[in-house]
């Protein structure tokens, strides 16, 4: 086998399981009736304190078939722009069924653990489990990233407490494929 033909197998190779991933990502989306990409979220989801008036209300999430091999899901919702020096967790979902289609309205009810189909609602930047809205300082809106996360276990091993970093760690080493919604909110 010459060096070109040794090259262009080996390329080969390698690609395929990321071709793979490619077409099984491209099938899992996240959408929602409340929030959508780069647009401004409803007063329903936004934080009912800090100096904001909102609803607190989290979005209905639905997502098509996540990738082959999920075992679970988490869902993040982190603000990147949070003045803070490393964000902001807004709300946090792990151990999510895989064969779950979808996070009712309301479901990240503040101070529930446990939420349908036995997921876990862990501590957010709030303090507390559950979904906290948008409420960022007065100037340039902030991005409020919805990341839909497939995974290669059935339970997440961290804590109902932990931190939205932890979990995000855990779920950096375990990711299947994503779907994101990346929504704005500015006051």
């Amino acid at each position: 086998m010459t060096r070109t033909a040794f090259l262009g197998a080996v390329a080969f190779v390698t690609a395929v399981p990321a071709l793979a991933f490619a077409a099984d990502a491209g099938r899992f989306t996240l959408t929602s009736a409340e929030v959508a990409e780069g647009k401004n979220m409803a007063v329903e989801q936004i934080l009912n304190g800090f100096g904001c008036t909102g609803g607190n209300v989290s979005p209905a999430l639905k997502w098509t078939a996540p990738p082959a091999g999920t075992k679970s899901l988490a869902l993040q919702v982190y603000d990147p722009d949070a003045p803070t020096g490393s964000g902001w967790w807004h709300w946090v979902v792990v151990d999510i069924p895989a064969t779950a289609r979808e996070l009712p309205k309301g479901a990240g009810k503040s101070g529930t653990v446990q939420i349908a189909g036995g997921a876990r609602q862990t501590r957010t930047d709030f303090g507390t489990a559950g979904y906290g809205g948008p409420c960022p300082p007065p100037g340039k809106p902030h991005r409020y990233i919805f990341t839909l996360t497939a995974l290669d276990i059935d339970k997440m091993p961290v804590p109902d407490d932990a931190s939205g970093a932890l979990v995000g760690f855990n779920v950096g080493a375990h990711t299947v494929g994503k779907a994101v919604i990346t929504a704005m909110y500015g006051r």
